[in-house]
């Protein structure tokens, strides 16, 4: 790849990842006022963000250990919730054909729900390199523990989060994500089944677990109709 590529595959990565931090920032710096609210130092809030680095299991976990839930129930619920991202790479795994075993590891390390939509929107339309993959996790890594710690120095200053909407940036962030699949083919098919399914989990078995069995119904859906959309030879 030559240079004007390389810096190509730079820009592009981060022409995409910017409008994400939008979203990341607040979301970082709430966890990391919650993180102190909650009794953790600043060193533990940021060891936290840096090696568990997944936003929603960060956030759940502090609720939990808040309500004096056992250990167990602690692990049980952080799988359910986080259990989509075996799913992320067994799909990205494939795209990363060019990565050696140590890329490839960092790679899933850096693995997170909106690196996994860049990724498979890139590797629809051509090769998913290194330059592209790397810049846009290393940013949003960088960004996400930056956040975090804005959040240990700043918190006191975002008070109650429902009253100014922080709470909602979640759900309108993986909605975004997930709309950024709608022009593929059987997408209304996906979607509608696995929103079901999970409102219905929510309903009946309560949360995390509508998301890993929404995610597990929609790919089913998926697996199901596939037969019917290959060509005829």
């Amino acid at each position: 790849m030559t240079l004007e590529a390389q810096r190509g595959e730079v820009a592009a990565a981060l022409s995409e990842v910017l409008p994400v931090l939008i979203a990341i920032v607040p979301f970082g710096m709430v966890f990391g006022a919650l993180a102190i609210d909650a009794g953790l130092t600043a060193f533990q809030a940021m060891g936290f963000s840096a090696a568990i680095y997944a936003g929603a299991s960060q956030l759940v976990i502090l609720q939990l250990v808040a309500l004096g839930t056992p250990l167990w129930s602690i692990l049980v619920a952080v799988v359910a919730l986080n259990f989509r991202h075996v799913l992320y790479s067994a799909s990205v795994g494939r795209k990363l054909g060019r990565f050696n075993t140590g890329e490839k590891a960092l790679a899933f390390y850096l693995l997170v729900d909106p690196t996994f939509a860049a990724a498979e929107e890139r590797a629809a339309h051509r090769t998913l390199t290194k330059r592209f993959y790397f810049t846009y996790a290393a940013v949003l890594y960088v960004v996400w523990l930056a956040s975090t710690y804005g959040g240990i120095v700043f918190g006191k200053l975002i008070g109650d989060q429902r009253a100014i909407g922080l709470d909602v940036l979640l759900p309108i962030y993986f909605l975004a994500l997930t709309l950024g699949f709608r022009r593929r083919d059987g997408f209304l098919t996906v979607f509608a089944v696995s929103a079901i399914t999970s409102v219905a989990v929510y309903l009946t078995l309560g949360s995390p677990w509508h998301v890993t069995l929404g995610g597990l119904a929609g790919i089913l859906s998926a697996v199901l109709r596939a037969p019917s959309e290959r060509p005829a030879p």
